[in-house]
């Protein structure tokens, strides 16, 4: 994997915990208050500058209410399917 494959993960990863974070409708603030974090890493998460921890991913779900496996299994297919139109 390059390092455009992983500029990639990173950016479909944030855009992933923008649309859970949305939907359940909290603010930043609030999501980096329960997964005990920085505000202004969840921003920098949600825009793929930085990439989370182990740790940090189980926390931002578990504040979110869901799995890190529907996190990272949604990034996958985000990614898989970005993959196969630039490939296809």
């Amino acid at each position: 994997m390059g390092r455009m494959d992983s500029t990639n993960i990173s950016r479909i990863f944030g855009e992933v915990l923008r649309r859970y974070r949305s939907e359940r409708g909290i603010t930043q603030e609030e999501l980096a208050f329960q997964a005990g974090v920085d505000r202004t890493f969840v921003y920098r998460l949600e825009r793929g500058v930085r990439q989370p921890t182990i740790t940090t991913l189980i926390g931002m779900s578990r504040a979110l209410g869901i799995s890190a496996t529907d996190l990272m299994g949604d990034t996958e297919k985000e990614y898989l399917r970005q993959s196969e139109e630039i490939d296809g």
